[in-house]
């Protein structure tokens, strides 16, 4: 084999290689975790938002219930007072009635505004656990992808290292300087540096050479180096 074809097995080697790399960072699971996690983030607002407007409607519930249980407790203090038989002066009678009366209204104004905040709650409460649960999911799939793109990532860094040993051992018996030309022109056109030069077109570029120019490719002597004139690719023969 010539030294042109042993560079051709390089070129196979470092072919394979960009390809598994290209197929590492496009793999669709990829592309599907990166649209659950903008679910996810377009959740989080929303979800937010909502968890703040039912705490604060929670907080109020909270207010109210607890007034309405310490007024609650003052009303049966009174009353038991007022009919203990501890007080027999009718006027000071008609104002613990008057109290009572007055903490009643209160007392059914606080159960109201109870009732309302326990009605303004419900749909926030529901809408938080439907946005959690669809949290939830979105993260569960985020994490079932994540496993299945670390298992598919290793098992191309593993044939990437295959072929880069693979290539090692090909370049090896590469002479030096036409190594480092290829390594030049591979680094500046596309990862192909060097290309089968098939009947007269260049696999490298997948134009054709004038027939001029392949009848003198035809007369240079097998150890000439040739490059393709339309792209300057290394034209093995």
């Amino acid at each position: 084999m010539s030294q042109f074809e042993d560079l051709l097995v390089v070129q196979e080697h470092d072919t394979a290689a960009d390809q598994l790399r290209h197929r590492r960072s496009n793999l669709p699971e990829l592309a599907e975790l990166a649209e659950t996690e903008s679910a996810v983030a377009a959740l989080a607002p929303r979800l937010a938002a909502v968890t703040a407007g039912r705490d604060e409607v929670a907080r109020r519930q909270r207010r109210h219930e607890d007034e309405l249980a310490a007024l609650e407790a003052k009303i049966a203090a009174v009353e038991a007072r007022m009919y203990s038989g501890a007080v027999t002066i009718p006027r000071e009678l008609q104002a613990m009635q008057a109290e009572v009366e007055s903490m009643k209204r209160r007392q059914s104004t606080l159960e109201d505004d109870v009732l309302e905040a326990m009605t303004e709650r419900e749909p926030l409460d529901e809408e938080v656990a439907s946005l959690s649960a669809a949290r939830d999911a979105h993260d569960q799939s985020a994490g079932k992808l994540r496993v299945v793109i670390v298992e598919a990532q290793a098992a191309i860094d593993g044939e990437v290292a295959e072929q880069a040993a693979a290539r090692a051992r090909a370049a090896a018996i590469v002479p030096a300087d036409l190594l480092a030309l290829y390594e030049q022109l591979r680094s500046r056109l596309g990862g192909v540096g060097a290309a089968r030069l098939a009947g007269p077109r260049c696999t490298g570029c997948h134009l054709t050479l004038p027939a001029t120019e392949v009848d003198r490719i035809k007369r240079e002597p097998p150890d000439a180096l040739i490059r393709c004139d339309q792209c300057s690719r290394i034209l093995v023969r």
